[in-house]
C-alpha cells in the first residue's frame, strides 16, 4: 500500500472548524439542559427533601443549591458545568481580544476590557466552585462560590454594557446594535431578579411564611436563565466567526 507523507494540503487543512454560532449555542445548552434536568428530577423524585427548609413550612420549588446537591442531580450538574467551563474561558479571552482591537487607542475602555476579562474568569471560577462543593458538603465554601459568581457576573454585565455602548456610538453594524440592546435588557432584568430573590430570601428567613421560599427559588431561576441569555448574545457578536483547530505553518513554529 502506497504511503503518502503527511504534509502539504493535508497538514494545512483545519482539524476542527466550527461556526461560532453553533459553538455559542452548544456552550449555553450544557448548563441549561443540566439545570432543567436537575430541577425535574428533584421535583419528581426528591420533592420533600429538595423543598425542605429550616422553617418547616410548605414550599413548592427547590432552590438551585438544593436541586444540584443530591444524587444523581449532583453528577448531572457537575458534568454539564465541567464540559461548559473550558469554552467559557475561551470566549472570555475571545472577547478581550475583540475589545483590544476596537479600543486600541482608548486607554479607559482598554482598562475596562481587562477588568471585564477578570470578572468573566472570576464568574466562571465561582460557578465551578459552587458546583463542585455542594451546600450539603461545605456550606461556607459553596456560599462564597455563589457570592463570587453573582458579584463578578453583575460587574461583568455592567462593564460589558458600557463597552458596547461605546462601540454602538462608533459603529453601525445592525447585529452589534441588536446585541447591545439585548445586553442592556438582560442586565436590567438580571439585576431586578437578583434584588427580588434577595428580598424573598431575607423575608423567608425572618418570617418563615408559606410559599415565600418558592418565590425566592423562582427568581433565582430567572437570575440564572437571564445570565445564560446574556452570554448567548455572543451569537450576534461573533456570528461571522469560526472556531478553528489547525496545524500552524512551519515558519510559525517555535
Amino acid at each position: 500500500m502506497l504511503q503518502v507523507p503527511y504534509g502539504g494540503l493535508d497538514r494545512d487543512r483545519p482539524l476542527i472548524r466550527l461556526p461560532f454560532t453553533s459553538f455559542a449555542v452548544g456552550t449555553v445548552l450544557l448548563p441549561l439542559t443540566g439545570l432543567v434536568a436537575c430541577l425535574f428530577i428533584s421535583l419528581m423524585y426528591n420533592f420533600e427533601d429538595a423543598t425542605y427548609t429550616h422553617c418547616r413550612v410548605s414550599n413548592y420549588l427547590p432552590s438551585i443549591s438544593a436541586a444540584i446537591s443530591r444524587v444523581p442531580e449532583r453528577y448531572i450538574w457537575r458534568c454539564c458545568i465541567g464540559l461548559h467551563s473550558a469554552p467559557r474561558y475561551l470566549v472570555s479571552v475571545a472577547y478581550f481580544s475583540f475589545y483590544r482591537g476596537r479600543f486600541a487607542r482608548r486607554l479607559p475602555e482598554l482598562l475596562l476590557s481587562g477588568l471585564a476579562l477578570l470578572c468573566s474568569l472570576a464568574e466562571n471560577s465561582g460557578l465551578l466552585l459552587l458546583t463542585y462543593v455542594s451546600s450539603t458538603e461545605t456550606y461556607n465554601v459553596h456560599k462564597n462560590g455563589f457570592v463570587v459568581f453573582i458579584g463578578s457576573s453583575l460587574l461583568h454585565m455592567l462593564i460589558t454594557c458600557w463597552l458596547w455602548h461605546v462601540i454602538r456610538r462608533s459603529y453601525v453594524n445592525p447585529e452589534e446594535v441588536t446585541s447591545y440592546r439585548w445586553k442592556v435588557r438582560l442586565f436590567l432584568f438580571n439585576v431586578s431578579c437578583c434584588l427580588a430573590a434577595a428580598y424573598f430570601f431575607r423575608r423567608h428567613n425572618k418570617y418563615c411564611e408559606t410559599g415565600v421560599y418558592t418565590l425566592f427559588a423562582l427568581f433565582e431561576y430567572l437570575v440564572v436563565f437571564s445570565n445564560m441569555a446574556f452570554h448567548m448574545t455572543a451569537f450576534w457578536d461573533f456570528g461571522s466567526k469560526e472556531v478553528i483547530v489547525a496545524t500552524p505553518p512551519e515558519d510559525k513554529r517555535y
